[in-house]
């Protein structure tokens, strides 16, 4: 437990940190599912609840929109459809993204807004929290940096994209660990431009974005991956996991949320 004293307008405040962090280990969910869990946890902290670090994946894959972003402009719909991938939105900024079931593990922090580690300026926000995937990448034998605002790079290229809200007095971070990429299956649902796919363009998106199987040069299984961010999101943090679950009323907001990410009126809002 850490003690922090501010001192604000002769005002003496006491906060108290735990140094423990509720744990929501590797899961697979729909997308809907995924984000509406994600909106619950930062409900529930915004509530009292505990900070909490979250894995998961998702099946079928899905194509997640930022918040603001329009369907029209972003989705072949016809792909999603012929592949089976869902359309799905979540709740923060940010561009549209290939959820692949089969090519990454998701994970969300959250925490309170008012926490003193988290700061007001954006880019340090996502510098501390992103940290502990550049730690899970070390442990894996990756060296990586973070890119201001919000990616994690390996040499020039992304291994992993980001976004944040802050909503209900709590910060949602989630973000992407790649482990897996398929350049051709995101161009053929994502409207990445009016060019025809061809080898030149998936060349380019290549060379642009990596994984975490590309660097080692080897088929690293999920588990191994999961294992090694655990203990690299432990210590960036400087937090104990403590392995949990949803509470019983978390897990019927969840059910009631859900419902709203499904739906056409969400999912189309844009």
């Amino acid at each position: 437990v850490y003690l922090i004293l501010l001192y604000v307008d002769s005002t003496v405040l006491l906060i108290v940190l735990t140094n423990k962090m509720r744990f929501l280990d590797l899961k697979v969910n729909d997308a809907y599912t995924n984000m509406a869990t994600d909106e619950v946890l930062t409900k529930s902290k915004g509530e009292g609840g505990p900070d909490t670090l979250r894995f998961y994946r998702w099946t079928p894959s899905a194509v997640t929109l930022g918040y603001f972003q329009s369907v029209e402009d972003e989705v072949d719909l016809d792909a999603l459809e012929k592949y089976g991938i869902d359309l799905n939105r979540r709740i923060s900024g940010g561009g549209a993204v290939l959820n692949s079931a089969e090519g990454e593990i998701t994970y969300s922090i959250v925490m309170d807004e008012e926490d003193p580690r988290i700061s007001d300026d954006p880019t340090e926000s996502y510098r501390y929290l992103c940290h502990g995937i550049i730690e899970g990448l070390a442990i894996l034998g990756i060296k990586a940096d973070f890119k201001p605002i919000n990616d994690i790079i390996v040499g020039p290229k992304k291994i992993s994209g980001n976004a944040q809200i802050r909503r209900y007095g709590a910060v949602l971070h989630h973000g992407t660990i790649l482990v897996d990429f398929d350049a051709k299956q995101m161009f053929s649902v994502l409207k990445i431009s009016d060019t025809k796919i061809s080898d030149k363009l998936i060349k380019q998106a290549n060379e642009r974005v990596t994984t975490i199987r590309q660097v080692l040069d080897r088929k690293v299984s999920f588990e191994e991956v999961r294992a090694a961010m655990e203990k690299g999101f432990a210590k960036a943090l400087g937090v104990e996991l403590v392995k949990g679950e949803l509470s019983p009323h978390e897990e019927e907001l969840v059910g009631e949320f859900r419902e709203k990410y499904a739906s056409r009126e969400w999912r189309f809002r844009r």
